[in-house]
C-alpha cells in the first residue's frame, strides 16, 4: 500500500494507474487535478469511468465521492460527457 492509496476513493488498482501515468504522490494528485489525472489515466485504460473521476476529485478533496457537492459532481460530470470518446 502506498502513499495514493491511502487516499479516500482510492485503490491499489487505481494508484497503479495513477504511478503509471507519472502521477506518484498525493501532492502531484492535488498539482494535476482530477480532469488530467482521469485523462492520463482514460489514455492507457479505455474503461476509465466517471466513477474514477468522481473518486479522483473526491481523493483530492478528502472526501467520499458520494458526498461530492452536487454542482462538482455536475461540473465533472459535463466533463465526462466532453471527453468519453
Amino acid at each position: 500500500m502506498g502513499e495514493l492509496s491511502r487516499l479516500i476513493n482510492i485503490g491499489m488498482a487505481v494508484e497503479a494507474q495513477l504511478i503509471e501515468v507519472g502521477i506518484e504522490t498525493a501532492a502531484k494528485l492535488t498539482e494535476a487535478g482530477s480532469r488530467d489525472a482521469w485523462l492520463r489515466i482514460k489514455a492507457i485504460d479505455e474503461s476509465a469511468c466517471i466513477n474514477r473521476l468522481y473518486a479522483l476529485e473526491g481523493a483530492i478533496r478528502g472526501v467520499r465521492w458520494h458526498d461530492l457537492p452536487r454542482d462538482v459532481k455536475f461540473e465533472l460530470k459535463y466533463f465526462y460527457e466532453m471527453n468519453k470518446g
